[in-house]
């Protein structure tokens, strides 16, 4: 492979070739490069090509290139199916999959969440399920601050349920902001890491961004919003459908939780774990099922979860 950018070719190498040798590790290949030249070799060259073409293609677009970038490409060509082309890390290296906010881009790192962020643009409604690391919420948060920046909704409502520390949030000190704060810390990260942080406090004070307790919720209309319900699997059923029918004109909800990981006392069943069972195949609901190979997090993240889940299957 030949490269003509020189100013490009040190940012797909990586430092000290830190880039190749990963790709040559995860794909027990060898790769020798000569200034713009590389040679690779091995069963899987033909693979290493595709992923060096996909993040040559980003350089191209004017996208930077890091280690986490350069496992997600070896993630999409591993687990995602062989495209029509034969290529399958073409949804990869698509501009088109992305969410662009005014603080930056984001791309997803593994074809799951790629298909994430296809459905919430084209879905009014979207339910992602699966364990913590996956970019959930994330996700979520980025794409309401993208139609907030482009005019598509006026307002961010963000909601989960306060049963965690297993308190009721009017014994938690302070106004409702800070009742709710130490419960929505994972949508407020999120939130800095897509919006300015000034701007952040002025639209929290404008109530264009809306912190809204789930128990809060009842009676309201929602129009012209992204709503994001997290850690949903801490929902009744009564709660789960009060939130559902809070929908109003141009509105977009986005329903996030971990149906294995549910704290609700006394065994109650989850509103999460009914509303997938009741609506499954409705037209217009989309379901993103992560598992822990979608994980995102540090490897030992995934590790951990599985960990524990043959543990508990074992009743042990």
């Amino acid at each position: 492979m030949s490269f003509e950018d020189n100013r490009l070719v040190s940012v797909l190498y990586g430092e000290q070739n830190a880039h190749l040798q990963k790709i040559e590790k995860a794909l027990n290949v060898q790769i020798v490069n000569r200034g713009n030249e590389i040679v690779i070799s091995g069963n899987d060259a033909g693979h290493a090509r595709q992923v060096l073409e996909a993040l040559w293609s980003r350089l191209e677009q004017g996208q930077t290139i890091t280690p986490h970038t350069v496992k997600s490409a070896i993630r999409f060509l591993e687990e995602q199916p062989q495209e029509t082309n034969g290529n399958s890390l073409q949804s990869f290296s698509e501009s088109e999959t992305q969410i662009v906010t005014k603080k930056k881009k984001i791309r997803p790192r593994s074809p799951l969440q790629a298909a994430y962020i296809q459905a919430m643009k084209d879905n009014k409604l979207v339910f992602a399920l699966g364990p913590a690391g996956t970019g959930k919420t994330y996700l979520a948060v980025a794409m309401a601050v993208s139609m907030l920046d482009d005019g598509i909704i006026e307002r961010i409502i963000l909601s989960r349920p306060a049963v965690e520390a297993g308190e009721r949030i009017g014994f938690l000190p302070g106004e409702m902001k800070e009742k709710m704060d130490p419960y929505m810390r994972p949508l407020y990260d999120a939130l800095h890491d897509t919006m300015a942080a000034d701007k952040i406090q002025k639209k929290l004070a404008s109530e264009e961004i809306e912190i809204a307790p789930l128990a809060f919720m009842r009676g309201r209309t929602l129009s012209n919003a992204f709503i994001i319900l997290d850690e949903a699997q801490n929902t009744t059923n009564m709660q789960m459908l009060m939130f559902l029918t809070r929908m109003g004109e141009n509105a977009h909800m986005v329903i996030t939780g971990d149906a294995s990981q549910t704290d609700l006392p006394d065994g109650s069943p989850s509103g999460l774990v009914t509303a997938a069972d009741t609506l499954a195949g409705t037209e217009g609901i989309e379901f993103i099922n992560f598992t822990t190979k979608d994980v995102v997090r540090d490897k030992l993240v995934a590790k951990i979860i599985e960990a524990y889940d043959a543990k508990n299957k074992k009743g042990s």
